[in-house]
């Protein structure tokens, strides 16, 4: 009798769970030249204090499909004005020489509850950003 009433809990168990937090911060790079996603781009997460200087929150790499899912588990990001930059230089075999180094994406996250994507598409002499969900 007990084995059938959580038999069903015990097969949710092996269920992979991706977490959902409040005010999570993702991102995704999408190379538009080569149609694949951006892998280990590093990036960085920062916030704009009340003076105006940034402060470094975190730090991440893209996976394999160019994602970052989250900054760290438990990361708090109540609303401000956020930077995410993405160090290119590092993008493809680390030996190419791109016309943007760097790429800053500034953004204001206004609901603490809210979850924030922010994608980036790029080619080899532009980009573009945009709020995803």
């Amino acid at each position: 009798m007990l084995r059938s009433i959580f038999a069903p809990f015990a097969l949710l168990a092996l269920c992979p769970v991706t977490p959902s937090f409040a005010s999570e911060i993702s991102t995704h790079v999408l190379d538009l030249a080569r149609g694949v996603g951006g892998a280990g781009i590093p990036a960085t997460l920062e916030r704009k204090d009340e003076d105006g200087t940034w402060r470094r929150i975190a730090t991440a790499q893209t996976d394999a499909n160019g994602r970052i899912r989250s900054f760290g588990e438990g990361l708090t990001t109540p609303p401000g004005t956020y930077r995410i930059s993405f160090d290119m230089t590092r993008y493809g075999d680390g030996k190419a020489a791109p016309f943007f180094p760097e790429i800053s994406v500034v953004f204001r996250a206004s609901d603490d509850k809210a979850h924030y994507h922010v994608p980036v598409v790029v080619s080899p002499f532009g980009y573009s950003s945009y709020r995803g969900n």
